[in-house]
């Protein structure tokens, strides 16, 4: 088993605490799905979000999906002129034996313009 990196992003609509459990609990439920992964898969997981974004912490989601006994930690992206508004990203540290070139990143709804090299 290997230890693999999978990324992913979301944009909110708007900065609403329910509004953001809804869009990231959306998105690591697509990296876990499409990653063929459960909750015991991850070590750890980054969330960052961009500096319009108060309502709450994304890791929040992550508890409510059941997601209680992996550590995670939340910090805020630089805020450089031009960036997409209201997004949240993930980098999750997992176990698995895929190859790391069949990793699925998942960046959903207008995120996917953020990295179209690598979104799924």
């Amino acid at each position: 088993m290997a230890v693999r990196a999978v990324r992913g992003a979301v944009q909110l609509e708007r900065d609403e605490a329910g509004h953001m459990d809804e869009q990231v609990g959306a998105l690591l439920t697509a990296v876990l799905e499409r990653n063929r992964l459960t909750a015991d898969d991850l070590i750890s997981i980054w969330f960052t979000a961009t500096p319009d974004l108060h309502s709450d912490f994304p890791a929040a989601a992550a508890r409510k999906l059941g997601i209680v006994d992996v550590p995670l930690i939340c910090a805020q992206e630089l805020d450089v002129e031009g960036a997409m508004p209201r997004v949240v990203r993930v980098l999750a540290h997992i176990e698995s034996d895929l190859p790391r070139t069949r990793i699925a990143h998942v960046y959903l709804g207008a995120a996917a313009a953020l990295r179209k090299d690598i979104a799924q």
